[in-house]
């Protein structure tokens, strides 16, 4: 599970999976709090944390703040109180963001829920720890306007399949709406023909499968690329993948979405855009193109699989135009 644990077979049960965790070893107050300890502290992210990115989070989260705690003299777990974790994040919030820190602190206080159930520890350090207060109305994630977005897609050569991969990729995300995990998720039968129309099948968050019609440029993106590619025979296979190195054409491996970040921002300024957009940027795009021409936030959130429209609204940029109109009445 937590890689580079070669204790964790001492711990009375079978080792668990070694990529859970790439690179993590048990934080010595772990170890040293005894084997009990270990085997919980393993099953928390084990067993409770399905997402890999939030494991991943709270993972780095509860290392820092056991090294900061070792560090200060605390040698096994039950020794934590809550001022320890009040002071840590008091100074964490001098390096980091506000939603970082709370993440962090969500972390710690998720764990030790784990272990005062399992009762490693008696009581929860951080539950009586209020984190810094964090109001947000307007996301921060870059945004294109249409022509930009347009500029962009236009700009890719498709005479090539990572061409082919790159326009279909970037139109799904501003089409669909599509996070970059889920598209990066799909299969190739995750595009399938529904009442005479192509459709998407989106595995988002949480674990909950989204399908969305393709709009028209979507649709002509896709079929060229699913069929310009040779990927109609491989059903199974994932959907976005790497180019081969040397080849030219596409591999077996999944696209990470670190490469597609890259692709992203190569595309970018390769197109002239000065915007320092991301993966997300496309789903800011397509919310704020769609609410622009007349569509309801309240669609837009069914559209983007949000559970809320103050979700959604955080993607709503039409107030910059506003914005700019207004500055552009200062007329000295």
């Amino acid at each position: 599970m937590l890689a580079s644990l070669s204790s964790a077979a001492s711990l009375g049960a079978r080792s668990p999976a070694p990529s859970l965790l790439p690179g993590l070893a048990l934080p010595p107050i772990v170890v040293a709090t005894g084997p009990e300890a270990q085997r919980h502290f393993l099953e928390f992210f084990a067993a409770t944390i399905h997402n890999p990115h939030t494991r991943r989070a709270y993972a780095r989260g509860v290392a820092d703040f056991l090294g900061w705690c070792a560090e200060r003299g605390v040698t096994a777990l039950p020794q934590i109180q809550p001022l320890h974790v009040a002071a840590w994040i008091e100074e964490l919030g001098q390096h980091v963001s506000v939603p970082t820190v709370k993440q962090r602190l969500a972390g710690i206080r998720h764990l030790f829920d784990w272990l005062v159930r399992a009762q490693v520890v008696p009581q929860n350090p951080a539950v009586s720890v209020r984190g810094p207060a964090y109001s947000v109305r307007r996301g921060k994630t870059p945004v294109l306007d249409p022509a930009e977005a347009r500029q962009l897609i236009d700009a890719i050569d498709v005479s090539t399949p990572i061409g082919l991969r790159d326009r279909a990729l970037i139109g799904l995300m501003v089409y669909s709406f599509a996070r970059i995990g889920a598209a990066l998720a799909m299969r190739v039968d995750d595009v399938f023909v529904q009442n005479r129309r192509l459709w998407v099948r989106l595995h988002e968050k949480g674990g909950k499968r989204h399908e969305m019609p393709c709009h028209h440029n979507l649709e002509d993106y896709l079929h060229a690329y699913i069929d310009g590619c040779g990927l109609a025979g491989d059903r199974k296979g994932a959907l976005f993948r790497t180019i081969g190195r040397g080849t030219g054409q596409l591999s077996q491996t999944p696209l990470p979405q670190a490469s597609a970040y890259q692709m992203v921002r190569r595309r970018a300024a390769a197109a002239g855009i000065d915007t320092a957009i991301g993966n997300h940027s496309f789903r800011a795009t397509g919310i704020t193109a769609y609410l622009k021409n007349g569509g309801t936030l309240e669609r837009a959130a069914a559209m983007a699989n949000h559970a809320s429209t103050r979700t959604t609204q955080l993607y709503d940029r039409r107030s910059d135009d506003v914005t700019l109109d207004e500055v552009e009445r200062v007329m000295i």
